[in-house]
């Protein structure tokens, strides 16, 4: 049940509310989503662009921001498909913000947030997010609604993170707990 971009049935947007249009924006990435090509991917590229603000944040923070935007996630996703009148379509990237935001975590933990830690968590995030192995696969499959849009990508965020970290540690050979 790979996201495929569904017929795109026209949205009046006059006819929405304030919230419904500040809901579809969000739903659809600030408009990375809307990209001709591997929107998902252009999205998750986009959040890379959070790192500085997580960095400002800090850790503790930025665990609460991503929380926020993954709860909020359900309800920004479900009505973004309700607006579209689709279930999963590859337009609704606010899963692919939380997912690739929580890469970046093992980053700040062992202090190596600089571009080529940053492309790696990016490689990992999309392949994790691609591939869809159990239990993303399985999520993506059975789950609906706004929390079913959101599960898979949070899964792929949190096993490619667990990925992430692991190699770190490796690397640093530091466990920065």
């Amino acid at each position: 049940m790979t996201k495929q971009p569904a017929q795109k049935i026209a949205i009046d947007f006059r006819q929405l509310s304030i919230l419904d249009k500040i809901l579809y924006s969000l739903g659809v990435g600030f408009g990375s989503g809307l990209s001709p090509k591997a929107p998902g991917t252009v999205a998750s590229f986009v959040v890379l662009f959070l790192a500085p603000l997580w960095l400002w944040l800090g850790i503790s923070a930025t665990i609460i921001s991503i929380v926020l935007m993954t709860v909020l996630g359900v309800w920004i996703c479900d009505r973004t498909a309700d607006i579209m009148q689709v279930h999963d379509d590859a337009r609704i990237v606010w899963d692919e913000f939380a997912g690739q935001s929580i890469v970046l975590l093992p980053l700040m933990v062992f202090h190596q947030m600089h571009w080529l830690g940053i492309l790696v968590a990016f490689g990992l995030f999309r392949l994790f997010d691609i591939w869809k192995p159990w239990p993303i696969r399985y999520a993506d499959h059975q789950l609906t609604g706004g929390f079913g849009i959101m599960i898979d990508d949070i899964l792929a965020g949190i096993i490619a993170a667990a990925v992430l970290y692991a190699g770190l540690i490796v690397v640093t050979g530091d466990t920065a707990i």
